[in-house]
């Protein structure tokens, strides 16, 4: 129980950091109100600009909604979002787009929809635009634009909140070797095993 209501509690603040509509679900679609999304604006503004491609990838369908919405609308041109609800023709059509169009500059996906089994080297960019504390899983993603036959340097961008915990997550896994080597069969259990000094360290402020 007490496993639960730890993942329960940062699953929350993680769309805080993502995005506060996505936690208060008061339809409040106003992309100022997100670090991150303006960050994503100037990334995406300058892959584009450059000719390039990019793969973003979120864990939250609902968030890969988000981005879909904002990109769109500042594109003013209808962007794919690959996840669990796509048909397989649609899977297959939209990475034939990708990989072959080059108006098709914006490849949104779902981490567990997208995770294993896509070639898509038309990408030098890859944004994870929330971290899935699995260094593991984050790193099959990221594996979809360094398949056989990728010819590009891949750019791989990681969109941390500053002074938040998840910064501080961040700093754990790297400083631990056993945590940075875990499986993709691991998942996120550990961090819902974490003692009550090592969340208090989490969530304090500094």
């Amino acid at each position: 129980k007490r496993q639960g209501l730890v993942l329960q509690m940062i699953l929350a603040l993680k769309q805080i950091c993502n995005h506060p509509v996505q936690f208060l679900k008061n339809n409040r679609l106003d992309a100022s109100l997100s670090g991150k999304m303006a960050l994503l604006f100037d990334m995406v503004d300058s892959i584009v600009e450059s000719g390039e491609k990019v793969l973003i990838f979120t864990q939250f369908k609902e968030m890969g909604d988000l981005i879909l919405y904002f990109l769109e609308e500042r594109y003013k041109e209808p962007l794919m979002f690959y996840h669990g609800g796509c048909t397989l023709k649609q899977r297959k059509e939209m990475i034939h787009q990708f990989q072959h169009n080059p108006a098709d500059k914006i490849f949104i996906l779902s981490l567990k929809a997208a995770g294993t089994g896509l070639n898509l080297t038309a990408a030098s960019h890859v944004i994870h635009y929330d971290l899935w504390w699995n260094p593991a899983v984050e790193a099959q993603a990221t594996d979809r634009a360094y398949r056989i036959g990728q010819k590009n340097n891949v750019m791989v961008h990681r969109f941390i909140t500053r002074n938040t915990f998840e910064e501080r997550i961040n700093e754990m896994i790297q400083s631990k070797k056993a945590l940075a080597n875990m499986t993709i069969a691991t998942g996120e259990s550990w961090i819902g095993n974490l003692n009550n000094r090592e969340i208090k360290e989490l969530f304090a402020i500094k």
